[in-house]
C-alpha cells in the first residue's frame, strides 16, 4: 500500500479534487519530497484505470518504480509507460493502442521542448477528455524564455506548489551544511581586469582597481580544496555524488581525485554516469549497492539533475557553471531526502567568480516562505528559517558585488543613459562598445539581455522590464531578430507551399533571398556548425515547418512518384521530352537528365543502385526514348528476315503488327551513313546489327 507523507497526502488530496472539477491539476514540488509517490498513488486508487505514464527517461521511471517497490511493496499493474521522444514518433494505430483513463506527465517542464510538444499535441487530440496530472519541480523552462508550462499544459490549474526553500523551512526536507569555497578564478580575474582597464571614467576605473586587487588578496588566501574536503567531509565512507559541466570536466575532476581526496581515503571508489555511456546503468548500480568502508565519489553530467534520486547520500560537490536556478536546485536536491534526519552536506565549488552570487537565490526563497508562514498564521510550522553556511568565499562576494556596482553603476544610472539613448535615436540597438558619460551603455543592454535570458546571473524585476520595454527594448540581440526575422519568411512560404523546399534563387517579394539561406542553413547543418548558428532549439523549429536538411534526396522521392503515376497510367516511361505532369512538374526533362546522369554526361549527384534498381522497375529506358523505339522496329526486322532470309522487301511493306517495316528499312539506309545526322558510336553499332541481317545497302556500309 502506498502511503504519503502528510505534505504529499495534502496534495494528493487536492490533485484528486481538482481532476474530478477541471480535468487537470500539476504539482511543483522540489527534488526529494517524494512526489511520484503522488502518481502512484492515483494508480493505486484507480485499479482499473489505464495510466499512460510519461517522463524524460526509461531510467528515470525504473529507479522511481523501484523506490516504490523497496518503500511499500506495492507494483502498479495499470501503467502504459512512454517516453515523451517515443511518443513523439508513434503512428496513429500505435496512439489508437493507448486508450488512456488518465495521462501522467512526469518532469512536466520538459514537454515544453519543440520534438516533444508535438507528441504531445497528437495524444491530447485523440484522447481529449483524458484527466491530465502534471509533476514538476518547476513548471518554468528558465533558459527558453520563461515559459510556463503548468499554464500552457495545465492551463494553470496546480494542485499543490512548494518551492525548495519552503520545502526546507516547513522540515520536510534537511537543511543542509552548505560550504562555498573557489576553483580556478585567475581566468575570470583576467577578464576583469579587462573590464577595469576599458572603463572610461578615470574615478570609476580607480575605485574598480582598488576592488579587484582586493578581491585577489582574498582569493589567493582561500584554502585550497584538499583542505577544504578534509575539513568538512566527516563521512569518510559516505556517498557523495559529483556534479561536472561535461565528459571531459569529468575526466579532468577525477584526475584530481587523488590530491583533493588522498587524506580522506587513499583509495576512494570513483563511478562515472552520463547520458550517453552503454555502461551507465552498471556504473550507477555499482555505486548505489556499494557499501564498503571507502569514500564513494560518483561523477555525473546532467543523468542525475532530475527525476532519478539515490538514497544513502552523504552530500553533494557541485563543479559548476551553471546559469539554470532549476539545474542548480535540482543538484543541491539530490542530497535532500524528505524523511531523512541526517544533514547533508553540500559543497559548492565555485568555479567562475559570478556564481559567488548564487547562493542567495536559495536564501530568498527561504526568507520568502518564513514571511509567508508567519503571515498566515503558520509560524508554529517552521522548522528552521536558516542552514548553516560557512563560506570560504563571504568576503570574496562582497568585494565582488562592490566590484560589479562600481563598472557598471547603478541601474538607474544606466536606465536614463538608455532613456536619452531611445529619445535621440528612437531604439535601442545601441553598438556593443558605445559609451555615454563613461557608462558602457553597449554592453549594458547585452547584459540586461543574456540576465533575462537565463545565461547570465542576475536578476531584472518585472518593473525594470517593463520600463526598458517602454523605451523600445528588443531583447534578442541584432542576430538574433534577424533571424526570427527570417525565420518568419520561411514560416510564410511554408503555409503557402506546405514544405521548405525552396528553389535556391527563390527571393520573397520585398527582396530576401530566402532560398539562399535556406541554402546555407543545409550547409550549416552538414558542417555541424549547431553551436555558433543553428542551436539545437532553431533545429527544432525548422523541422516542425518541414526542413529538410537532405533536400536533394527529398526532391527526387517526390519526383519518383510523378514517375510513378506516369508509369501506372501509360505502363513504361517512354516519356516525351516537353512533357509536364498536372502539377507542372517537368517530367520528361527529369527523365532525360537521370539517363544522362547515369552515363555520366551530368554534374548531378551519381544516382544510388537502389534508385536505379526503382527505376527499372517501373519501366526505365536508360537508352533513350528512341532508342527503345529503334529496338522494337529492329526486332520486327529480325523477324522478317529469319522468315525470308533477306531485308530486301518493298517500301510499302507493313508487318502483320501493323509496323510500317519497308519505310523503316528504307530510312535506315540514308539516315545511318549520314553523320551529321547520327550520333557515331551509336550509328556503328546499329549498322553491325543491320549487316547480321543482310541489309542491302545499296553501296554496302562499312562501320
Amino acid at each position: 500500500m502506498v502511503e504519503l507523507y502528510a505534505h504529499n497526502q495534502k496534495a494528493y488530496d487536492a490533485v484528486v479534487s481538482m481532476l474530478a472539477k477541471t480535468g487537470k491539476a500539476a504539482v511543483v514540488h522540489p527534488t526529494g519530497t517524494g512526489k511520484s509517490f503522488i502518481a502512484f498513488k492515483l494508480c493505486e486508487d484507480n485499479p482499473d484505470k489505464t495510466i499512460c505514464w510519461l517522463s524524460p527517461s526509461e531510467y528515470i521511471f525504473k529507479t522511481q518504480l523501484e523506490n516504490l517497490k523497496k518503500t511499500s511493496g506495492y507494483e502498479p499493474q495499470n501503467i502504459k509507460f512512454f517516453t515523451y521522444a517515443k511518443l513523439m514518433n508513434m503512428s496513429e494505430e500505435e496512439l489508437a493502442e493507448v486508450r488512456p483513463d488518465i495521462v501522467v506527465y512526469d518532469e512536466f517542464h520538459r514537454a515544453g521542448a519543440a520534438q516533444w510538444s508535438r507528441g504531445i499535441e497528437r495524444l491530447r487530440r485523440m484522447y481529449p477528455a483524458a484527466p491530465m496530472l502534471g509533476l514538476s519541480a518547476t513548471s518554468v523552462r528558465y533558459l527558453d524564455n520563461n515559459r510556463d508550462l503548468a499554464e500552457e499544459l495545465f492551463d494553470s490549474y496546480v494542485a499543490s506548489e512548494m518551492s525548495l526553500g519552503e520545502a526546507i523551512v516547513r522540515g520536510i526536507l534537511p537543511a543542509p551544511k552548505y560550504v562555498t569555497t573557489v576553483f580556478k578564478y585567475q581566468q575570470d580575474l583576467e577578464r576583469w581586469q579587462k573590464r577595469v582597464d576599458s572603463a572610461r571614467a578615470f574615478g570609476i576605473r580607480d575605485d574598480a582597481q582598488k576592488m579587484l586587487d582586493a578581491l585577489r588578496r582574498a582569493l589567493e588566501q582561500a584554502d585550497g580544496l584538499d583542505v577544504i574536503f578534509r575539513r568538512h567531509i566527516t563521512n569518510k565512507s559516505g556517498k557523495y555524488i559529483v556534479f561536472c559541466a561535461n565528459v571531459e570536466h569529468i575526466r579532468e575532476m577525477r584526475s584530481h581525485v587523488p590530491e583533493w581526496f588522498g587524506a580522506i581515503d587513499n583509495e576512494p571508489h570513483c563511478y562515472t554516469v552520463y547520458s550517453e555511456d552503454p555502461s551507465t546503468s552498471r556504473a550507477f548500480a555499482a555505486f548505489k549497492a556499494d557499501e564498503s568502508e571507502h569514500l564513494k565519489l560518483l561523477f555525473c553530467v546532467d543523468m542525475l539533475n532530475e527525476g532519478i534520486h539515490v538514497s544513502g547520500i552523504s552530500g553533494v560537490i557541485l563543479f559548476r557553471p551553471t546559469v539554470s536556478p532549476i539545474v542548480y536546485k535540482q543538484q543541491i536536491g539530490r542530497a535532500l531526502t524528505a524523511g531523512d534526519e541526517a544533514v547533508p552536506l553540500i559543497l559548492d565549488v565555485v568555479n567562475n567568480v559570478e556564481n559567488l552570487l548564487s547562493i542567495s537565490a536559495l536564501q530568498e526563497e527561504m526568507t520568502t516562505a518564513v514571511q509567508r508562514m508567519y503571515l498566515a498564521g503558520e509560524g508554529e510550522r517552521v522548522v528552521t528559517e536558516r542552514f548553516q553556511v560557512i563560506e570560504q568565499v563571504r568576503d570574496c562576494r562582497r568585494l565582488f558585488e562592490e566590484l560589479q556596482n562600481a563598472l557598471t553603476g547603478t541601474w538607474e544610472q544606466y536606465y536614463q543613459a538608455a532613456s536619452a539613448y531611445y529619445a535621440e535615436h528612437g531604439d535601442l540597438n545601441v553598438p556593443k562598445r558605445y559609451a555615454a558619460d563613461g557608462l558602457s551603455l553597449g554592453s549594458w543592454i547585452t547584459t540586461q539581455r543574456l540576465v533575462r535570458s537565463g545565461r547570465q546571473a542576475g536578476r531584472l524585476t518585472p518593473e525594470q522590464i517593463a520600463r526598458l520595454d517602454s523605451i523600445g527594448m528588443i531583447w534578442a540581440n541584432r542576430l538574433e531578430t534577424a533571424w526570427e526575422r527570417n525565420y518568419r519568411y520561411a514560416h510564410a512560404y511554408y503555409a503557402e507551399h506546405g514544405d521548405l523546399l525552396v528553389p535556391a534563387r527563390y527571393v520573397t517579394s520585398d527582396g530576401f533571398r530566402l532560398g539562399k539561406w535556406i541554402s546555407n542553413l543545409r550547409d550549416q547543418h552538414a558542417n555541424g556548425e549547431q553551436r555558433t548558428v543553428l542551436t539545437e532549439e532553431r533545429i527544432e523549429r525548422l523541422n516542425a515547418i518541414g526542413m529538410q536538411w537532405d533536400a536533394v534526396s527529398v526532391r527526387w522521392e517526390q519526383n519518383y512518384l510523378e514517375a510513378l503515376r506516369y508509369y501506372k497510367e501509360h505502363g513504361d516511361l517512354n516519356v516525351p521530352a516537353g512533357y509536364k505532369t498536372d502539377t507542372g512538374f517537368s517530367l520528361g526533362a527529369w527523365i532525360r537528365n537521370l539517363r544522362q546522369t547515369r552515363q555520366g554526361k551530368s554534374r548531378q549527384r551519381p544516382l544510388t543502385g537502389e534508385q536505379i534498381a526503382r527505376l527499372d522497375a517501373i519501366g526505365m529506358q536508360w537508352d533513350g526514348r528512341f532508342d527503345s523505339q529503334w529496338s522494337r522496329a529492329y526486332a520486327e526486322a529480325e523477324a522478317y528476315y529469319r522468315q525470308h532470309g533477306t531485308l530486301d522487301m518493298p517500301a510499302a511493306y507493313i508487318s502483320p503488327d501493323g509496323f510500317a517495316l519497308g519505310k523503316w528499312v528504307r530510312r535506315q539506309k540514308y539516315m545511318l551513313q549520314d553523320t551529321d545526322r547520327a550520333d557515331a558510336v551509336a550509328a556503328n553499332e546499329r549498322i553491325n546489327k543491320l549487316n547480321r541481317l543482310g541489309m542491302n545497302w545499296g553501296t554496302r556500309v562499312e562501320p
